[in-house]
């Protein structure tokens, strides 16, 4: 079992409904097929940095969990298939990056806080 994090974007014309249930179509994704998720976090509307689609916002969502490796062309799949989904990315997680996910969520300091002045 590996580590990974998925960054989803999704249309921005999504209700609030719609978008809670496409996060938890791809959480129950990750485990029926052998994986489990580790941690969810919703970042909600955020403006995106060039338009896709002519929009210019987007619905954050990200997702840390772990599965075998063979998971990830599944997930592919089943993402290019959703039409609500702008772009997203996934991104295997080495040691390290695990660790600090952990000690951020944790509140534990991480050492790359802004010094408040």
């Amino acid at each position: 079992m590996n580590n990974y994090e998925l960054m989803v974007i999704f249309t921005p014309v999504l209700s609030e409904e719609d978008y809670k249930a496409a996060q938890k179509k791809y959480a129950s994704f990750v485990k029926e097929n052998g994986g489990e998720v580790l941690h969810e976090n919703p970042w909600g509307l955020k403006s995106l940095a060039y338009p896709i689609q002519k929009k210019t916002t987007g619905l954050y969502w990200v997702l840390e969990y772990s599965a075998p490796s063979d998971f990830n062309e599944k997930l592919k799949i089943q993402i290019l298939r959703d039409e609500t989904v702008l772009r997203f990315m996934a991104t295997k997680l080495d040691k390290y990056a695990v660790e600090y996910n952990t000690k951020k969520r944790s509140g534990v300091p991480t050492g790359t806080e802004k010094v408040g002045a």
